[in-house]
């Protein structure tokens, strides 16, 4: 009775002091960034967007073929099932911080059979041993709520190799768009040259022009018959490299063909600057922070003392060397406080570690939100550009058009001669493969602003 009293009292010592105002600030919670300063992303006027509504990659992504390789992705990808399994050991990690405050139970019989001078003695134990160690106060709070801050930036991390995945396939399957568009340019011209091939060889023949001309415009002919080559091998090389990624054999990947594209409505309406709370990188700093906060907090309270438990309850037939039949109940508890007075300095220096640390996250985290304003700055400035070439390039490309037609046709009734309709097939050729390249910028352009607004993975 005695010793449960002075178990109780030990007990209600620790609960008095860290009912101590002194000792409240150890368990103070860590407050996250929520703000995002309204001008970071620029001061122009179109980025000044009302309050961030939840974004899903199908609203950037509209092409039904697009989705349907994404989803595919999202649940093939090796690398993003193995962020998976990440989270699952952080949430494992979490649980075993959590059960820490728990005490620890073993049950450890044991027996001896001793023989001297003819004379054997039998003694056997059979304990239940039981250790609870509550640490110095606040430490299993803290270290807890660490643990769920490496958690939150695990999911964190899992949420950008899924943002990653998504655009690497959208740009992949873009530029299978791309190749297949110069592929369709490539042998409309080859098709429109032959044909102007076969009327020079007949002027040529008939000896109203030199063979010199026949001889370039074949070498253009073929210069075009190789460029399809080289297109026909990058389209296999793409799709072997999305085959890659959703972890399948090399085969043909269906896409829509290519005729114009559009803009996401957020890029005319507006992006305000809180929609940047979305990114993972952003959150990751805010989470790493309050990790470091935590364990600042872990190390100030080992600057206060710590309680422990431990104790023995079981049966025995030997005690203090004695054998005695039968057994007798075997009891023990022990109970301790440790106040930390001289540690050699550590104590002091892991407090002083931890609070560095905290401040260089903070200044990560403000460096991390200026490069994601610039980025989404930046990506905006890309789509804007990109649209407003598009109906140059589209009006460039039905000039040229005419003008080799035109070209075509005076030298047809000897009012120009072949270079001139060489180099009006060769720079409506080049029109054609601008046009189409532009359209690529704009699917990049918009492929950047997804990842720039955080890359939404709804």
């Amino acid at each position: 009775m005695k010793k449960i009293t002075v178990i109780l009292s030990i007990g209600v010592l620790y609960i008095m002091a860290t009912s101590c105002s002194s000792f409240k600030s150890l368990y103070d919670k860590y407050e996250p960034n929520t703000q995002i300063p309204a001008d970071v992303i620029g001061v122009d006027g179109i980025l000044n967007g009302d309050a961030p509504a939840p974004l899903s990659w199908r609203e950037f992504f509209t092409d039904p073929l697009l989705q349907r390789l994404i989803d595919s992705a999202l649940v093939r990808n090796t690398d993003l099932n193995s962020a998976r399994i990440a989270i699952e050991q952080s949430e494992t990690s979490l649980q075993m911080a959590k059960k820490s405050i728990l005490p620890s139970l073993f049950f450890s019989p044991s027996g001896t059979i001793a023989n001297f001078n003819s004379n054997t003695s039998k003694t056997y134990n059979v304990p239940l041993q039981a250790s609870w160690d509550m640490g110095s106060l606040g430490s299993y709070t803290n270290k807890k709520r660490a643990a769920n801050a490496v958690l939150l930036q695990t999911q964190t991390r899992e949420e950008a190799i899924r943002a990653n995945l998504i655009s690497t396939v959208a740009q992949q399957y873009c530029l299978l768009q791309l190749l297949d568009m110069q592929l369709g340019i490539l042998t409309q011209t080859d098709s429109l040259w032959a044909v102007s091939l076969e009327a020079e060889k007949v002027l040529w023949e008939n000896g109203k022009i030199y063979s010199t001309a026949v001889n370039q415009l074949e070498s253009s002919c073929l210069s075009v018959k190789t460029q399809i080559v080289d297109v026909k091998r990058n389209i296999r090389g793409v799709e072997n490299a999305i085959c890659r990624i959703l972890a399948i054999p090399p085969q043909h990947i269906d896409r829509t063909r290519w005729g114009s594209f559009s803009m996401p409505k957020l890029v005319n309406e507006g992006i305000s600057a809180q929609m940047l709370m979305h990114r993972p990188d952003i959150r990751l700093a805010d989470y790493a922070m309050e990790e470091a906060f935590y364990n600042m907090q872990t190390a100030r309270s080992a600057f206060y003392p710590g309680l422990s438990l431990s104790g023995t309850l079981g049966w025995t037939n030997s005690a203090g060397g004695a054998v005695i039949n039968p057994g007798k109940i075997l009891s023990s508890i022990v109970a301790s406080i440790a106040q930390p007075v001289f540690a050699r300095g550590q104590l002091k220096g892991n407090l002083e570690i931890a609070k560095l640390n905290q401040e260089n996250l903070r200044n990560k985290y403000v460096q991390t939100v200026i490069d994601a304003g610039n980025q989404v700055n930046e990506a905006i400035a890309d789509c804007q550009a990109a649209s407003e070439k598009y109906g140059y390039y589209h009006r460039q490309v039905e000039v040229l058009h005419d003008a080799y037609n035109g070209t075509h046709e005076l030298m047809d009734n000897g009012k120009a001669n072949y270079l001139e309709v060489l180099t009006a097939q060769e720079t409506l050729l080049s029109a054609q493969i601008n046009e189409a390249a532009n359209m690529y910028d704009a699917a990049r352009a918009i492929i950047a602003l997804y990842i720039a607004l955080g890359g939404a993975t709804r």
